[in-house]
């Protein structure tokens, strides 16, 4: 197995993709943050763009995108984001799992025993 520099990127080529900007201007983009498409791709789209929108027919995770890609999480957060400004993606974030929704924990203590018991 070879192993390969994660960002293998063509530095020139990711500052002209990012039109310079080397950080998102914003936290919006988590790894797990999934992205919709709200339209298809118009004419005279950056191709990264165009490609985004491809992708995230169905919801998508940052990092998935980032991997089809084949360019860095930040590059992506930054391609994201002028998405995002423009109403082309909507981003949903996951929902935090609340302790409501856990199992009680004198449950979880009745199943264990019952599995010990078998």
């Amino acid at each position: 197995m070879i192993r390969r520099p994660v960002d293998i990127g063509d530095p020139d080529r990711l500052y002209t993709v990012t039109g310079g900007r080397s950080r998102a201007d914003d936290d919006t983009f988590d790894l797990v943050t999934l992205i919709v498409s709200e339209c298809e791709p118009a004419q005279g789209m950056q191709s990264e763009h165009v490609r985004i929108l491809e992708l995230c027919r169905h919801p998508t995770a940052v990092v998935e995108v980032a991997a089809e890609l084949k360019l860095p999480i930040t590059v992506v957060r930054i391609l994201l984001g002028d998405l995002l400004a423009t109403g082309r993606i909507t981003a949903r974030h996951p929902r935090p799992t609340r302790s409501a929704d856990l199992p009680d924990s004198a449950l979880l203590k009745e199943v264990l025993n019952g599995l010990r018991n078998l």
